[in-house]
């Protein structure tokens, strides 16, 4: 795939995506090799996307079956294309869920039904105010143990980690969206906090992303 960098472009089908997500899969893949059980069970990823890193990642995983969900149904086709294209054949069909309607939050499964919740550069162009649900309903949807990963770039405690990071962030605010740009991990652990949830880990990962792996207290 052409290395050079496309015009910012959050729509899950974009070239921009793509390009994004060829860039960080495999230090993800390593992450999840280390994190995700080594038993059956059940892995869930929010905001699934186009389905690419689902994708990519199933085939490492065969004692594992894989849940894609997004809030844009839109997607659906793609992401079933996808897993039929790669004959991942332990993928679920993708299921709505939207971390603003909290109606969507029991769709993918049962209360403890999940031992793993991914989700992957979601908050840089998606409002903080998601971080509620998305730690209400990864309460609900994780086992005892399970774990939610977080992944992407973010503030601590209010600073930018490194000055490429201060200017993504600078290059999604001239978008003029008010939701887009780095958000701080101090927001999702505070959100995390209500809902028995706590930060376990951060691992820092290139280009100055972070994984981010919560689980209950």
């Amino acid at each position: 795939m052409n290395q050079q960098r496309p015009p910012l472009d959050p729509h899950p089908l974009s070239e921009y995506v793509a390009w994004a997500g060829s860039r960080n899969r495999e230090p993800l893949l390593g992450v999840l090799k280390e994190k995700l059980p080594k038993g059956p069970g059940r892995v869930l990823e929010m905001a699934s996307g186009s389905g690419m890193h689902i994708n990519y990642f199933a085939p490492h995983f065969e004692h594992l079956h894989f849940h894609p969900s997004d809030k844009d149904q839109s997607v659906f086709d793609n992401i079933k294309q996808l897993s039929v294209d790669h004959s991942n054949d332990n993928i679920a069909d993708p299921v709505h869920l939207d971390l603003t309607d909290p109606q969507t939050w029991f769709n993918p499964g049962s209360p403890g039904s999940f031992s793993a919740i991914f989700c992957i550069n979601i908050f840089q162009v998606a409002p903080i105010s998601i971080a509620d649900g998305m730690m209400e309903c990864a309460s609900y949807l994780l086992d005892d143990t399970g774990i939610l990963l977080i992944y992407g770039p973010f503030q601590m405690e209010g600073k930018f980690t490194t000055d490429s990071n201060r200017e993504f962030h600078d290059t999604l605010s001239s978008a003029g969206v008010s939701e887009w740009g780095l958000k701080d991990v101090a927001d999702l652990k505070k959100a995390a906090e209500k809902h028995g949830l706590e930060l376990k880990e951060q691992i820092d990962m290139p280009a100055n992303n972070f994984s981010l792996i919560f689980g209950r207290k």
